[in-house]
């Protein structure tokens, strides 16, 4: 079983276009990504944390409609 680990923020753009995301585009204060009628903030850091990553999941999880379990996100690289 995987664990979940830390994921560069290119990493994590690459694989939510994986998923069907589109983008990044600018916003005002971050850029977002755009699947269907959903926005998803992508906020600056160079590298996001697991509990950073795991709340962003959790939105993106929800605009998708499905579970993501760590060896899924792991099997997008």
């Amino acid at each position: 079983m995987s664990r979940w680990r830390r994921c560069k923020r290119r990493d994590f753009v690459n694989r939510l276009k994986k998923l069907g995301f589109v983008g990044p585009y600018s916003g005002t204060k971050h850029q977002f990504m755009v699947c269907g009628q959903h926005r998803l903030a992508i906020p600056s850091n160079s590298e996001y944390s697991v509990p950073q990553l795991r709340i962003m999941l959790q939105e993106v999880e929800q605009i998708l409609g499905y579970r993501i379990s760590a060896e899924d996100w792991e099997h997008l690289k």
